[in-house]
């Protein structure tokens, strides 16, 4: 087989490939660039599991970054396992045809407990006095001490959070280097985020996000030299395009309007209880997985959803069936955004009892996608003498919170997860060998192929 590698620039589109992107814009022109079809949601995990396994949402499961785990009651976002993707993996394809073939998996979702030869990913560690520290895991587990050894500590503050920037995308291409090395990995999967957080932060807005594309282009072309070098195939693709947004629809406030979300008031917060609401939205980024536990009430909420503004269309079983969102996982409807709209999760009417998650950055514990954790609250005087006093108290074991995010969805002005309106807006692929490429309109199913294509032919 080809050696070949996959560069995912998160929220890169034909739109952003040109004077800031020099490397990019010298690879476009060498290749063949390619639209690929928006996947429902297009949303990080759904797109990767798509590209990984050439089925659908329906087929493979992973409905969205996060879902409702019926049997557990609870909803939970960001899961690791790579178990809960139900459809055979390109690298599993890839084995079947040629025993010798190796996959290295750098910080693409569901990483852990795959089939990869070799996999590096995100794992805090996160000890009983509260501290999140940062972390890694790898397969094999040696190689976690060794990349941290050669590279620093994972800066996992950097991967996400108000203190985003470019040394995460630039430790996971360093990374990326140490692997094929030591490997040699057959097929090398590689997520380079940096392009997704101020997209997010300020919407495709080049005045003020010319230095991220600076940025990480340059991290592209150090990769790019480097493997066409080895005489490796690469390839650049991305997952969404990002859309400018200027209204937070709060579909969780909306139905506790109603009566229909519970909650459990703890030490004066109310936190949200998923299994005994009537009816409730996990939100994510344009998205939203919308459970409706009575059944007796399906009708009234499309109703409500329907005559919301904000919400382009709400999806029944018909429509899920159409989208390819027709899954157990998936909620009994599916709610999409205008394009300039988006969801959040917030659910509690009185400021004073919001969770004491809410202006914390935790992923795991909020009920839905918080693209406000990329902010500092602007209320707060002095954030990095407040950050740094509850650092030192964390570090002298003091159980305490870092609450300096705000909860003013108004502040995010890009999203994503509708659909684009033309192809510049669209993500994309493009590779040095144009020739196996294929058609300039790609399936987002037939990804995995192109991808074959260029390990076999």
């Amino acid at each position: 087989m080809h050696k070949t590698v996959v560069l995912n620039v998160v929220g890169l589109t034909p739109d952003l490939i040109g004077p800031h992107t020099p490397r990019l814009q010298a690879f476009a022109n060498a290749s063949k660039l390619a639209a690929i079809s928006h996947v429902w949601p297009a949303v990080t995990t759904t797109v990767q599991s798509t590209y990984m396994t050439g089925k659908t949402p329906a087929e493979h499961g992973i409905v969205a970054n996060g879902w409702y785990f019926r049997d557990e009651c609870e909803v939970k976002f960001w899961r690791q396992s790579n178990r809960l993707v139900q459809a055979p993996k390109i690298w599993e394809t890839a084995k079947d045809l040629d025993p010798s073939f190796t996959c290295a998996n750098l910080f693409w979702w569901y990483n852990m407990y795959s089939s990869v030869d070799v996999s590096v990913t995100p794992r805090p560690m996160y000890p009983s006095d509260g501290r999140k520290i940062p972390d890694i895991y790898t397969f094999p587990g040696t190689l976690r001490d060794e990349l941290q050894t050669q590279l620093g500590a994972f800066p996992l503050f950097q991967f996400w959070g108000p203190a985003t920037d470019i040394k995460v995308t630039q430790w996971i291409a360093d990374a990326s280097l140490f692997v094929d090395r030591k490997s040699n990995p057959t097929l090398t999967l590689i997520y380079l985020p940096h392009l997704d957080y101020n997209l997010q932060r300020h919407g495709p807005d080049l005045a003020k996000i010319s230095q991220d594309l600076r940025d990480v282009d340059r991290v592209c072309g150090q990769l790019i030299d480097h493997y066409t070098a080895t005489g490796a195939r690469v390839i650049v693709l991305s997952e969404y395009g990002i859309f400018r947004v200027n209204r937070p629809v709060h579909i969780n406030r909306l139905f506790r309007e109603r009566g229909w979300i519970a909650t459990r008031l703890e030490l004066g917060r109310e936190v949200f209880d998923a299994g005994a609401s009537r009816a409730f939205a996990a939100v994510d980024h344009q998205l939203a997985h919308v459970y409706v536990n009575d059944r007796s009430i399906v009708n009234e909420v499309r109703t409500l959803l329907q005559r919301t503004p904000g919400v382009a269309n709400v999806l029944d079983e018909a429509g899920k069936q159409a989208a390819h969102l027709d899954h157990d996982r998936s909620g009994e409807l599916v709610v999409i955004a205008e394009q300039d709209s988006w969801f959040t999760y917030y659910y509690w009417l009185d400021e004073s009892r919001r969770p004491d998650y809410a202006n914390t950055v935790d992923i795991h514990r909020k009920p839905g996608y918080d693209p406000v954790e990329l902010f500092l609250d602007p209320a707060i005087k002095y954030p990095k003498a407040r950050i740094g006093w509850t650092i030192a108290k964390k570090k002298l074991g003091i159980r305490t919170l870092m609450n300096v995010i705000p909860t003013d969805a108004t502040l995010v002005k890009g999203s994503h997860g509708a659909a684009p309106r033309h192809t510049g807006e669209s993500p994309m692929l493009m590779s040095n060998r144009p020739d196996l490429v294929g058609s300039m309109a790609l399936e987002a199913t037939a990804v995995r192929d192109v991808i074959l294509r260029h390990l076999t032919e």
